[in-house]
C-alpha cells in the first residue's frame, strides 16, 4: 500500500501507518521530521552496543533492547521519537506495541551527530526527562564524550560518572558495565572480548 502523502499536519497515528520500517523520521507537534542517513562511525558503534547490550539483557532475562528505527513515545503530549537504542525492562514490557513503545523505555541511547547535538542535549533530554526515561546516554563521537543521566526521585535528570578507572555501570540493567575507551576505539573492541570481560562467555 501505498503511503498518505504528508499534510501540514499529522496525528501520531496517522504518522505511524505512513512510516514504514525503513522509515527515519520523528513525529514533533503533528510534524514530520526526516533524520539524515546515520555515519559509518555512527553505525558501527550503535551495532556494538546493540550486540553487547542485547546479548548482556537476554542472557540474564531482564528485558529486550530494540536499535533505530523504531518509534518511542513517552506521553500524550510529546513528540514520537527514534532513539538509536532502547531498552525495556520485563516489567514494562506490556507498553511495547507493534511499530512504537507507547511510554518511556528504562535506558535511552542516543549517538550524537553534529546535526543532532543541539537536539539531543536540548529538546530530547527535556522530553526524555519529562517522559520518565530512566537512563539516559549521550555519546558524541567527534568530542569523545559521553554524559550519562539517571532519573532521580524528583523527576530531574541527574548526571552520573565513570570510576576512576573508566567504567560507567548502568543504574537500569543490573550488573551492566562498559569501559568508556572502548566507545572511541577504532576499531571497535571484538565483541567476544566484551561479552568475556561481561562473563558471559
Amino acid at each position: 500500500m501505498a503511503r498518505p502523502e504528508v499534510k501540514a499536519k499529522l496525528s501520531y497515528e496517522e504518522f505511524l501507518k505512513w512510516c514504514d520500517e525503513d522509515t527515519w523520521a520523528e513525529w514533533v507537534n503533528g510534524e514530520v521530521i526526516v533524520l539524515t542517513p546515520a555515519s559509518r562511525r555512527h553505525q558501527e558503534l550503535a551495532n556494538f552496543l546493540t550486540a553487547v547490550l542485547r546479548a548482556f539483557v537476554e542472557t540474564k532475562g531482564l528485558g529486550i533492547v530494540i536499535s533505530a528505527p523504531f518509534q518511542m513515545k513517552t506521553g500524550p503530549d510529546l513528540p514520537g521519537r527514534e532513539p538509536d537504542l532502547l531498552f525495556i525492562s520485563k516489567d514494562h514490557l506490556h507498553t511495547l506495541k507493534e511499530t512504537y513503545l507507547e511510554g518511556p523505555a528504562d535506558l535511552v541511547i542516543e549517538i550524537v551527530s553534529p546535526e543532532s547535538r543541539l537536539r539531543d542535549r536540548g529538546e530530547k533530554f527535556a522530553e526524555y526527562e519529562i517522559g520518565g526515561v530512566r537512563e539516559y546516554w549521550l555519546l558524541d563521537l567527534d568530542e569523545r564524550r559521553a554524559d550519562f543521566y539517571v532519573l532521580g526521585s524528583d523527576g530531574r535528570y541527574e548526571r552520573k560518572v565513570a570510576d576512576q578507572e573508566g567504567i560507567y555501570r548502568s543504574q537500569v540493567i543490573p550488573g551492566f558495565w562498559l569501559v568508556i575507551d572502548w566507545l572511541w576505539q577504532e576499531p571497535l573492541p571484538p565483541i567476544l572480548d566484551v561479552l568475556r570481560r561481561l562473563k558471559l562467555i
